[in-house]
């Protein structure tokens, strides 16, 4: 019956059909409650209602069903609590509760299923403690409580459970100490414990537990010594241990423990040298050894390690040198070696590690050149090389590194000028080449890196101006160029006009209207004959300028004509038509007749999406380039005042850069088709990846938090650091592309229109329904406040993992007073996306400070909310520590926040 996608609700006559044996109505879109009726099914053995829509409580009637052996209600949106007539089921073999809304505590009278062998609570909102009777369910091999709130002690009964195979108490708000009694379970494979307030020592007796394959006990306040039979006889893959107080040395069974795939041990006090400690592990995929005290040389074998994608030993003693065997470990793509005490060269061979996207190799005592040989590292996107003492100039190899987003080689002893190969790195976000000891002018094409946002050039010796081409530098959100022989004037953009003094201060000349520096001089004050030249040169200047306008007008007047003539000769049937071929850059009409021809009239097989406005194809042109065509479904030829200035707006957002910003090459106006053209983006639509299961697991809260970040930056530089103001009218998730990295863009600007400082902005209805700010309903005025309740939706959208229209309803369409109380009633982190693991740390704080920002800008009140300014300078600072639980915070306490502060 489940494969038939059943919709509705279960029938309360359902009851009448007491000859039943077996329900499956699995995987469906049932909704509604589960009648009462259903405890008048005494023959009932089996119930599989998971995957559904049900909501409502578990009916008290269920304790009727005596005969039941599986009940499966998992994956619905049940609420209310357990019943306790549920241990009455005392056939029950598989009870599977999981991913609802169950909230009290588990009842003891669970403790009554004898026969039960696999419990599964977990992703709900259960509270209390675990209850002791549970130790009574001896046939049990699976227990999973993960994702709970579940508080106190974790009962010694728990050790009675003598066959069980899995224990997940991860996600909680257990504290105490692990109990000693779980060294009971000889035949437990997996030991989930991660996330909770545990305290005390790893008890001794959890040596008993030789069939270990997950050991995760991480993200406590655990101290002492690991045990040391973790890999007794070679089984376990997983251990994770990391972010606690343990101390010691490694385990000898570790050693050679071949089983191993993934390993965390950072943020811990262990000891001993990791030369000797560690072994050759041929299945290991990741390894973190951070923040410990290990000390020693890095072993050649970590070469053997073949399937190696991940070592980080950052932050201990390590001292020697980096082995140049480290490249026989050829599928490594993350080598971070910081802030250890490491010396000699970097090996050459580490330019072959062609998988490689991150290393740091800072805060060590490295010293000599940077390896020509780095220019194959093709992928590479962070290289960290700071605080050492390398020496010579910066090769222009790195140029080749074209995916580099972060470059790092401050405080060292770097001469020579900056290769002006580095002005190619488009990707480049992050540029820090301080305290070193580079000289010459700053090459012109730095400034063509228009995707960097953070620039240090302090404390070297450039001189001469700031380049011209840094006026159109307008990423960049923090700069420092002090303590340099810099003179002239202040690159006119806001990093530089608005930088703290200390960024520019210590230079020979600058000059500008900045915090401490001077006016530039004007020269007014120059000698009478000087001036009069000046005024003689530019009235012969005017006078040659005019002359070849009225020359230029006469001939274009006389080519149009021409031009006319020859149309009305030849396409007779488009007189009335302005035929408008205006993608600029290019010749419009063969990009035009190229569309046509490589998208085969626009053939379906070439879509790529469809929107409110029009429909989004991919069209590989003659000259290899790829681009995003935006075929709008109604053409704007019939209205040429409309077309003219909308064609005009199109033409100034072409000018726009920004790295979160889509670039715009122009607009196609034609009797038949009309379409925008736009740079092509191969990681599709936010809506696209939130509602693919496939890639939610990579993209994750951390991407999520730099996703907002990144259209927060755009929609703040379109709302303030533009000429004129632009207003996108149509933000949503269908309208922000990804690349391959998971860069946002804004896409789009159809419906975008220009804020007319001087009156006001009156407009037909445009955006996307369900995004659209409250205020359009009743006015038609347009404002960047409407961008920004846009914003709002798209932030809840993007931690919820989709729309959040039914949760917008409840909270900001109610009254005041029950908004509140609805809002006190639930939980930050059940609204959040339920397919990813919840966010911890300080990732947990972005996520808060996302949600406080989304409701922000939901105010129905528009001056109420912040601006995009606002918005993209708060999700930029660092956060301080959560003052709550983050488990415990509700929606209440995410209203009302004060953005000046924030």
């Amino acid at each position: 019956m489940s494969r038939n996608q059943i919709s509705g609700s279960i029938p309360q006559q359902i009851g009448l059909l007491n000859s039943l044996n077996e329900i499956g109505l699995h995987t469906n879109n049932l909704m509604g409650s589960i009648p009462f009726s259903i405890g008048n099914l005494g023959n009932l053995t089996t119930l599989h209602l998971y995957d559904n829509q049900l909501s409502g409580s578990i009916p008290q009637d269920i304790e009727m069903l005596r005969s039941l052996v599986d009940l499966e209600l998992s994956r619905n949106n049940l609420t209310g609590s357990i019943p306790t007539s549920i241990g009455n089921l005392g056939n029950l073999t598989t009870l599977y509760l999981y991913e609802n809304q169950l909230s009290g505590s588990i009842p003891q009278e669970v403790g009554m299923l004898r026969s039960l062998v696999d419990l599964e609570l977990s992703m709900n909102n259960l509270t209390g403690s675990i209850p002791a009777s549970i130790g009574n369910l001896g046939m049990l091999t699976f227990l999973y409580l993960h994702k709970n709130m579940l508080s106190g002690f974790i009962p010694s009964t728990i050790g009675n459970l003598t066959k069980l195979t899995d224990l997940d108490l991860s996600l909680n708000l257990l504290s105490g100490s692990i109990p000693s009694e779980i060294g009971n379970l000889k035949q437990l494979g997996y030991l989930i414990l991660i996330d909770n307030q545990l305290t005390g020592s790893i008890p001794q007796r959890l040596n008993n537990l030789t069939h270990l394959k997950w050991f995760l006990i991480a993200y406590n306040k655990l101290v002492g010594h690991l045990p040391e039979n973790l890999c007794f006889i070679g089984l376990l893959t997983e251990l994770g241990v990391a972010d606690n107080n343990l101390t010691g040395p490694i385990p000898k069974s570790l050693k050679n423990c071949h089983s191993l795939y993934r390993v965390r041990l950072e943020g811990n006090q262990l000891l001993g040298n990791i030369s000797e400690d560690f072994g050759i592990y041929p299945n290991l995929d990741y390894i973190d050894l951070s923040r410990n005290n290990f000390y020693g040389e890095i072993s050649k074998n970590w070469g053997k390690c073949h399937n190696l994608t991940s070592l980080k030993m950052s932050n201990n003693k390590i001292s020697g040198k980096i082995p140049s065997e480290l490249v026989e470990a050829t599928q490594l793509s993350v080598l971070d070696l910081s802030s250890n005490h490491l010396v000699g060269e970097i090996p050459l061979k580490l330019g072959r590690l062609v998988s490689l996207f991150n290393l740091k190799l800072d805060n060590n005592y490295l010293l000599g050149n940077i390896p020509p040989e780095f220019s194959k590292l093709s992928n590479l996107e962070n290289l960290n090389l700071a605080a050492n003492h390398l020496s010579g100039s910066i090769p222009r190899a790195l140029g080749e590194c074209k995916k580099l987003w972060n470059l790092n080689l401050s405080n060292n002893k770097f001469g020579e000028s900056i290769p002006t190969e580095i002005g190619q790195i488009n990707t480049l976000q992050s540029l820090d080449l301080g305290n070193n000891l580079l000289i010459d002018k700053i090459p012109q094409q730095i400034g063509e890196l228009r995707s960097l946002e953070r620039l240090n050039l302090s404390h070297n010796e450039f001189f001469g101006s700031i380049p011209s081409s840094f006026n159109r530098m307008v990423s960049l959100t923090s700069i420092d160029v002090s303590y340099n022989q810099l003179e002239g004037p202040l690159p006119d953009i806001k990093a530089f006009q608005e930088a703290p003094f200390e960024a520019i201060k210590g230079n020979k000349g600058l000059c500008g209207n900045a915090t401490g520096l001077k006016a530039c001089l004007t020269k007014l004050n120059t000698g009478g004959v000087e001036k009069k030249g000046k005024k003689v040169m530019l009235l012969i200047v005017l006078l040659v300028f005019g002359i070849l306008f009225l020359s230029l007008m006469v001939l274009g007047i006389f080519m149009a004509l021409r031009k006319k003539v020859r149309n009305t000769k030849n396409e007779p049937s488009r007189v009335n038509h302005d035929n408008v071929f205006a993608i600029w850059s290019y010749d419009g009409k063969m990009v035009y007749e190229n569309i046509i021809k490589v998208t085969e009239n626009f053939s379906a097989k070439y879509c790529v999406g469809e929107g409110g406005y029009g429909t989004v194809y991919k069209a590989d042109l003659p000259n290899g380039q790829v681009v995003a065509v935006k075929k709008l479904h109604a053409t704007l030829d019939d209205d040429s005042a409309n077309l003219k200035g909308f064609t005009s707006e199109i033409r100034a957002l072409t000018e726009i850069r920004h790295h979160n910003i889509v670039k715009l090459y122009g607009y196609c106006s034609h009797p038949r088709h009309s379409f925008l053209v736009y740079e092509f983006l191969e990681g599709g639509s936010l809506g696209k990846v939130l509602s693919t299961d496939d890639d939610i697991v990579v993209f994750d809260w951390i991407k999520r938090v730099n996703t907002l970040k990144g259209v927060a930056n755009a929609l703040s530089y379109m709302h303030h650091d533009c000429f004129q103001p632009i207003i996108h009218r149509d933000i949503s998730s269908t309208n922000v592309l990804f690349d391959l990295e998971y860069d946002a863009h804004i896409s789009d600007f159809g419906t975008a229109r220009f804020m007319n400082l001087n009156s006001s902005n009156w407009t037909t209805f445009a955006g996307t329904f369900g995004y659209a700010a409250p205020e359009l309903a009743y006015t038609m005025e347009v404002n960047e406040k409407c961008d920004v309740y846009s914003f709002g939706v798209l932030a809840l959208e993007v931690i919820m993992g989709k729309h959040p229209g039914d949760l917008i309803s409840s909270l900001l369409s109610s009254t005041s007073s029950s908004s509140t109380s609805t809002a006190q009633r639930i939980f930050l982190k059940d609204v959040l996306d339920q397919r990813l693991l919840p966010p911890r740390n300080q990732v947990a704080e972005q996520v808060v400070v996302v949600a406080k920002l989304a409701f922000a800008c939901l105010h129905t009140t528009p001056l109420s909310r912040p601006t995009m300014q606002q918005v993209a300078s708060i999700l930029s600072k660092q956060r301080p520590t959560l003052q709550n639980q983050f488990y415990t915070i509700t929606l209440g306490q995410l209203f009302d926040i004060n953005c000046s502060s924030s």
